[in-house]
C-alpha cells in the first residue's frame, strides 16, 4: 500500500477584494498541489453554472474534485433557494473537511456568500475549527473580509482592480478567460 503524501501543516489562506483573480489564484494553488500528488476539493458557493472552464479542467485531473452549489443566475437579492443552497454547501464542506481525505479544500466565493448573508460567519468559523491539522483551507470571494476570518487567517491576499476592460472598454466576460 502506497503512503499518501501529506502537508506538514495546513494553513488558512484568504483571497478577497474587488480585483479579478481570486478563484483563479485558488485554482492555481490546487493544480500545483495535484502536481505533487496532493488531493484537492473545491466547493463552489453561489456557482451552479457547469459551463465554467475550470470545471472541465478539474474533470481531467484525478486528484482534483469540485462540487457546485447555487443556481445559474447572478444573485442580487438572495432568495429561499440561495439560502438552501448555502446551507447545503456548508454541510457538504463540513463532510469534506472533516473526512481528512483531501489535503487542500477550497471554499470558493464564501466571502460573497457571507456578505450576502447566504451563509453565517459562525458556520464558516466552525469549518475552520474542525479542519484537521494537515489540511490547507483556501477561502475566496468578497470585497471585505469578516474580522473573525481576518484574525484567523495565516495568509491574506487582496486583489485590487487597477484597470479592467469591462469598465474601460465595455468588454463583457469572455469565454476561456472569465468563464
Amino acid at each position: 500500500m502506497k503512503i499518501r503524501k501529506r502537508l506538514k501543516e495546513g494553513l488558512i489562506q484568504l483571497y478577497f477584494g474587488r480585483g479579478k483573480g481570486k478563484t483563479t489564484a485558488a485554482l492555481g494553488q490546487g493544480f500545483r498541489a495535484t502536481g505533487h500528488g496532493f488531493k484537492v476539493y473545491m466547493i463552489q458557493f453561489m456557482k451552479g453554472n457547469t459551463k465554467y472552464g475550470e470545471i472541465e479542467a478539474i474533470k481531467k485531473n484525478s486528484n482534483f474534485e469540485v462540487k457546485q452549489f447555487g443556481t445559474t443566475e447572478l444573485i442580487e437579492i438572495p432568495g429561499k433557494i440561495d439560502l438552501e443552497e448555502g446551507k447545503k454547501a456548508i454541510e457538504f464542506a463540513r463532510e469534506i473537511i472533516s473526512s481528512d481525505e483531501y489535503d487542500i479544500v477550497i471554499l470558493d466565493e464564501v466571502g460573497v456568500a457571507l456578505q450576502m448573508h447566504i451563509v453565517k460567519i459562525e458556520d464558516v468559523m466552525n469549518l475552520i475549527e474542525i479542519k484537521p491539522e494537515k489540511v490547507e483551507l483556501i477561502i475566496t470571494g468578497g470585497v471585505k473580509i469578516h474580522p473573525k476570518l481576518r484574525e484567523r487567517a495565516d495568509l491574506i491576499t487582496e486583489m485590487k482592480m487597477v484597470k479592467h476592460y469591462f469598465s474601460t472598454q465595455g468588454i463583457t466576460a469572455r469565454y476561456g478567460i472569465e468563464y
